[in-house]
């Protein structure tokens, strides 16, 4: 399958398909920190969602094209700095900034592409949007972590655990303050990722 990880500079999501054999991209508007980097572009995620193409450029063949050609799966991972109920106290403060992060994350959901997984935390989008189809932890993956990730699904089945751990650490909300702290509270799990590649990467 062709797959579009959308909003992820880590290349954790991309790199679990391309293991099982996909031909899966990530896109953000930072450079990947993955030794993968030719399967990464640089930009706009929603323009890359809707067109199958990156500023005209076809990043499957490396060539310029004028037709058209879906991914056939989108993974996504909206910033949810002006989303989460987390940071509900300033949301009266950023009501422009909120509403421009929610017309993000309905770009992606609508998005032209057969499968779609949206993730971000418990956010204003169960009401803005919908409630999300699924929600999961990372001690069910393997991790002996709490962060609760909200799933909001297409044509996907809700993911099922593969490795429930103990340990409930909450080491996301106890990352001490640094240049590197919202990076290292954004990086996804690397067993969510697994599962995702193994459950949803069978080709039918």
């Amino acid at each position: 399958m062709r797959i579009l990880v959308a909003c992820e500079f880590s290349g954790i999501v991309r790199d679990a398909f391309i293991r099982h054999g996909h031909d899966a991209w990530s896109c953000d508007l930072m450079p990947t920190e993955s030794t993968r980097s030719g399967n990464h572009h640089t930009g706009d995620a929603v323009r890359a969602a809707y067109s199958g193409w990156v500023y005209g450029y076809d990043i499957h063949t490396g060539k310029d094209g004028d037709h058209y050609k879906k991914w056939d799966m989108l993974i996504a991972h909206p910033p949810c700095t002006h989303l989460a109920v987390s940071g509900a106290r300033w949301f009266k403060d950023k009501q422009t900034e909120q509403q421009q992060a929610i017309d993000f994350f309905m770009a992606l959901v609508n998005a032209p592409t057969d499968k779609i997984c949206i993730e971000n935390p418990v956010s204003i989008m169960s009401t803005r949007y919908r409630k999300p189809d699924q929600i999961i932890q990372p001690w069910m993956f393997g991790h002996g972590e709490t962060k609760t990730t909200c799933l909001w699904l297409k044509n996907l089945q809700p993911l099922k655990p593969t490795a429930i751990v103990d340990g409930r650490d909450n080491r996301i909300h106890r990352e001490p303050p640094s240049p590197e702290r919202w990076k290292n509270r954004s990086r996804f799990y690397t067993g969510i990722a697994q599962a995702m590649a193994e459950q949803w990467g069978v080709i039918t």
